[in-house]
């Protein structure tokens, strides 16, 4: 029985999203949600109180500008689109310096030259609506403002692409800049490739998430098509896009969910803007009915999710759900936004072959290792897995870090759960990780690791103190996974390790028995998540975490094994994950746990694994 309309939560929910028009009308729901938002000079938009590191200044221009990466090609395309006066208005107030809205200067890497790149992109494919309406005073103003900020300097890293996004549009409308200074962050962004259609987010390689597909491949493809005339670098993005999208592609469940680790979760289905922008450059780098499946299916499985608050049609902070849990310290109330950028597939009419080309449905995919991300794929119906070892960021930057990049395994229907309570070891979901601890309250899990790829299977080392030495395996099979890790510790520890997080339905928690001394399970109407302690030393258990601890679901109960390190020892754990949308695995696969590797399979991968995140040119 339905108690809640779904739809009520949900702003998409409802609409098929098969046709060029259905994804018109998702855009346009949305956007409408903000209307009230505008500030009565229009060059604000704030849709929460809460605040992010940057000023609330720059937080309300996100609210304001973000909503151009879709505006923008819709419009394009030839869609209507009937709010151009509030960002003339917007815009002619904002870059006034003696208006009561205006902006604020742009300052050296400030969050406004984040935002300036929408700007550059409106004026480098839709002058007529954005730039010709204002009056001369509104241009300078205008000009002077994008002059400022892509004069600034940019952070190492992705960021080096807005003054390129706000030159391309400053060139289309007449205004002068220096070119040498677009072509330096164009180089600089070359030296972040790696190889295989994978980039680093910056000089340090190990920082790899969806920042390559929805930045460093987003952007330039949007180069590719709007600065024809620069030859060798549009060759050069189109195909290294095609070399990135034989990978991506297996980012994506048969549902059209995607894998979600890494930061800045919270722009949710800007995941799929990279198949957007393949179709925006005409690139068919899969087959154009393929491209389509993926684009759709993915913003189908988002408008199943109750990602806004009741009947406000805004997008939330949060993943499948609002949880401020998953939030980075620069995402304002405004930031989700981002996922605006989906809808650069609106620019291209009813007849280009995205559009008019019939969705070809999921085939079954195979195991995908992808060595330089440092992952093992594997695809089952709505549930893809990745064992994951090597991408890290800096925890001055992304919150609860180890969680969103360092555990062994993420799952495109289980998600992850972050443990936010520094002293709660005993209750932590540790789902997919396993966390040390020497007084039972405290715990360190794995945040940082050096990683080797052997064929199908991860070798990681990693020191969660300093005088602890891991080293992990993960190895596929099947719908299974293994894990091994062999501990060396100078002193005495408790363990846990996890498996999947599942929801929990029940009305009231309660345990649930171990299937034996060496395994456990649980499960609910629709899914089955269990592990078996392989090396029998350590007591399986049921965890149930915190409430909203999960990115997925609000809350979850955990398979867990308990286990003990003596001070001055070497202890090797093993175990078999099992976790699928399928509750009758107890009867089948759940009966036929994988052999744990011999000694001599483990020394093998570690002595001829390549190592991961590392360039291959």
């Amino acid at each position: 029985m339905t108690i809640m309309d779904d739809a009520r939560f949900s702003p998409m929910l409802g609409n098929p999203l098969k046709t060029r028009q259905d994804v018109q009308d998702a855009f346009t729901t949305m956007f409408k949600a903000l209307v009230p938002a505008f500030s009565p000079g229009c060059a604000r938009v704030r849709v929460d109180q809460a605040g992010a590191h940057f000023d609330v200044g720059a937080a309300d221009v996100e609210g304001l500008i973000r909503p151009l990466w879709g505006i923008v090609p819709m419009v394009a395309g030839g869609g209507k689109f009937d709010y151009w006066h509030l960002y003339h208005t917007g815009i002619t107030n904002g870059t006034d310096p003696d208006h009561e809205e205006y902006w604020g200067a742009c300052t050296d890497y400030d969050q406004r030259l984040v935002e300036m790149a929408a700007i550059g992109f409106a004026l480098a494919l839709v002058p007529e609506h954005i730039w010709t309406p204002l009056s001369d005073m509104a241009k300078a103003n205008l000009a002077e403002f994008l002059l400022t900020a892509r004069n600034c300097h940019y952070h190492d890293c992705n960021w080096k692409y807005f003054r390129v996004l706000v030159d391309l549009g400053l060139k289309n409308v007449g205004v002068e800049y220096d070119a040498n200074m677009t072509d330096q962050y164009l180089q600089d962004l070359d030296s972040y490739y790696l190889g295989d259609g994978f980039y680093g987010d910056g000089p340090d390689s190990r920082r790899m998430d969806y920042y390559v597909a929805w930045a460093f491949h987003f952007y330039g493809l949007v180069y590719a098509r709007l600065c024809p005339e620069d030859q060798e670098r549009q060759e050069r993005y189109r195909e290294r896009a095609r070399m990135f999208a034989q990978h991506f592609q297996h980012w994506f469940a048969d549902d059209g969910s995607c894998i979600p680790f890494g930061r800045s979760l919270i722009y949710r289905f800007a995941s799929g803007s990279f198949w957007g922008a393949c179709a925006f450059a005409d690139e068919e780098v899969l087959p154009w009915g393929v491209i389509k499946g993926l684009f759709l299916r993915h913003l189908r499985w988002w408008a199943q999710q109750p990602v806004s608050r009741l009947d406000n049609g805004i997008l939330s902070l949060g993943y499948a759900y609002p949880n401020a849990f998953v939030c980075e310290n620069y995402n304002s109330p405004q930031s989700p936004y981002w996922a605006f950028k989906a809808f650069v597939v609106l620019a291209l009419d009813e007849s280009h072959p995205f559009w008019s080309t019939t969705e070809i449905q999921p085939s079954a995919l195979p195991l995908a290792a992808q060595r330089i991300p440092g992952m093992v794929i594997t695809h089952h119906p709505k549930n893809t897995v990745a064992l994951m070892s090597g991408p890290c960021h800096l925890p001055s930057t992304v919150r609860f870090a180890a969680y969103k990049y360092n555990k062994m395994a993420y799952s495109t229907r289980y998600g992850f759960s972050i443990d936010a309570n520094p002293y709660g070891f005993d209750g932590a979901a540790l789902d997919s990780m396993i966390g040390f601890s020497e007084d039972g309250l405290q715990f360190s899990v794995r945040h940082e690791t050096r990683a080797k790829m052997y064929k199908d299977c991860l070798y990681s080392t990693w020191s969660p103190y300093k005088d602890v030495e891991v080293e992990t395996w993960l190895i596929p099979k099947g719908k299974w996974h293994i894990r091994v890790h062999k501990v060396s510790s100078a002193r005495k520890l408790q363990t846990i390790e996890g498996g999947f997080a599942i929801a929990n339905k029940m009305r009231i928690d309660r345990d649930i028995k171990p299937d034996c001394e060496d395994r456990v399970y649980t499960t609910n109407d629709d899914d089955f998540s269990g592990i078996v302690d392989l090396s029998r030393n350590r007591t399986p258990r049921i965890c149930h975490p915190e409430a909203n601890s999960n990115i997925m679901v609000p809350r979850t109960r955990v398979p867990q094994l308990v286990g003990a390190i003596e001070a001055n020892s070497v202890v090797t754990f093993s175990c078999a994950v099992l976790a699928q949308p399928e509750p009758a695995l107890l009867a089948g696969d759940w009966l036929k746990v994988p052999d744990s590797p011999s000694e001599d399979d483990l020394a093998d991968i570690k002595a001829l694994g390549q190592d991961c995140l590392q360039s291959i040119e």
